[in-house]
């Protein structure tokens, strides 16, 4: 039996710079990401957002606030998610997670809007610069 899977993402934010991760396991290994992960069970998303935040970049994610949510649905991969997506800034030093993260990155919000992220990150971020709250069914979602 195939399951949904509840994820959590955030755009830690510096100014107009987002924070991305370099993904450092699969799926989309290699590939840069905004900073998330797996909501456990019982957790509630705002704390899983903080716990994944804080486990892959060493940042506390200070007065995060629910963005939009998104489906990520990749039958090749035998994927299907539904992310909760929160905005916040980070306090702290970064440090990436070895086995999870290679390399973290502050990055101008209109260039990673124009990089190939994984997941749909890229149209999270596209998102966030027009204002959208919530996801349309974009290009990478149920092609």
């Amino acid at each position: 039996m195939r399951h949904i899977r509840m994820t959590v993402g955030a755009l830690v934010l510096q100014g107009d710079e987002v924070l991305l991760a370099l993904r450092d396991h699969d799926p989309f290994s290699g590939k840069w990401c905004i900073p998330g992960g797996h909501v456990e069970f019982g957790e509630h998303p705002e704390d899983a957002v903080k716990r994944e935040v804080q486990e892959e970049t060493g940042l506390d994610l200070v007065n995060p606030r629910f963005f939009r949510y998104c489906s990520e649905y990749y039958p090749e991969m035998q994927w299907h998610a539904v992310a909760l997506i929160f905005t916040g800034s980070g306090r702290g030093t970064l440090a990436a997670q070895p086995g999870e993260v290679r390399e973290l990155r502050y990055v101008p919000l209109k260039q990673a809007a124009q990089m190939d992220l994984a997941f749909n990150h890229q149209d999270i971020i596209k998102g966030y610069i027009e204002g959208q709250t919530l996801s349309p069914k974009g290009k990478s979602q149920y092609t």
